[in-house]
């Protein structure tokens, strides 16, 4: 068992949808009244003492877009626990900073959770994320477990070149526990809108399916909502404000050292169009809530969209 420094138990896990698919995670349906968060948007201003005015626009311009997210799919509720997963990387660090901001400013209140897994990677030292969790008051708890062993075996026997699966497997399930165990019925994740565009491109080019990131989703055993508060920020925004924000970054050893062949190729390929269009990245995001389900070849997907589509406006 690994560090804790957690709140108190006793806390039941929030309670999920009754019906629960039978083969895949079910989406979050877009909310049929407002999110609390639709009346916080306006209120949304993260100026703090200390932040020069760029750097104040830059975090200001992410925490707009992430609750503009959170209410438009109704990701956090009141009375929810959430357990934030924070790697130490640029993204889990922007996301747990702005949900605790969140969490302080709301019209409702929920709670967060911190949690940080240490793999037991060589070298790695999680004191830089625990002191700087600490000093912002938000709960956590560092939990370590030897994954990093297991992956690395793995790969050797299988001459893997990459070990996303099965790290993100194992990460998976511990996180789980972890959320039963801490009374969450929520976990927070922080992919953004690249990853989801390089999801999608992986998926389009390669497995030859349409498939993105959503926002959100209930876990195929109906135990948690896992959610993507930060899906429509942009890398690139997330980077200058975390090169401004002095988080104590914690590299991944894992991450760093893999060759994702197809990952990188869909990498230079939004590179090359950024070029030629720059505003790629927007559009395509735009394109992924734009969908016209009656030009598509898939014929679930027709069938359900004939019975539905007297429920919508038309789209042009």
């Amino acid at each position: 068992m690994g560090e804790r420094n957690s709140p108190g138990s006793g806390f039941s896990v929030t309670p999920l949808p009754a019906q629960v698919p039978l083969h895949g995670p079910v989406l979050l349906p877009v909310p049929a009244v407002p999110s609390p968060f639709s009346h916080y948007d306006a209120a949304v201003d993260l100026v703090q003492i200390g932040h020069a005015p760029a750097t104040r626009s830059r975090r200001r311009g992410l925490a707009r877009t992430m609750t503009r997210t959170l209410a438009a799919w109704n990701l956090v509720r009141a009375g929810d626990r959430v357990l934030v997963a924070v790697s130490g990387g640029k993204d889990s660090y922007t996301l747990v900073d702005l949900l605790d901001e969140a969490r302080r400013r709301a019209p409702f209140v929920f709670e967060i959770v911190a949690f940080h897994l240490d793999q037991a990677q060589p070298g790695h030292d999680p004191g830089p994320l625990r002191a700087w969790l600490e000093s912002k008051e938000i709960p956590f708890e560092v939990h370590r477990e030897d994954t990093y062993s297991v992956v690395m075996e793995d790969a050797r026997a299988t001459d893997a070149r990459t070990y996303c699966r099965l790290c993100s497997r194992l990460r998976r399930g511990i996180l789980y526990t972890a959320a039963e165990r801490l009374g969450c019925g929520v976990i927070a994740l922080g992919h953004h809108r690249d990853d989801a565009l390089e999801t999608f491109l992986l998926n389009l080019l390669y497995a030859g399916k349409l498939q993105a990131m959503p926002p959100g989703y209930v876990t195929n055993d109906g135990r948690f909502r896992v959610i993507r508060p930060l899906v429509a920020c942009g890398e690139d925004d997330i980077a200058a404000w975390v090169a401004e924000a002095g988080y104590p970054i914690l590299p991944c050893r894992l991450c760093g050292s893999q060759d994702d062949r197809k990952r990188a190729r869909v990498e230079r390929l939004l590179a090359d169009l950024e070029r030629e269009i720059p505003d790629v990245r927007a559009v395509m995001a735009a394109a992924l809530a734009n969908v016209r389900p009656s030009h598509l070849h898939d014929r679930e997907v027709a069938e359900a969209w004939e019975e539905a589509a007297g429920n919508f406006e038309p789209r042009r």
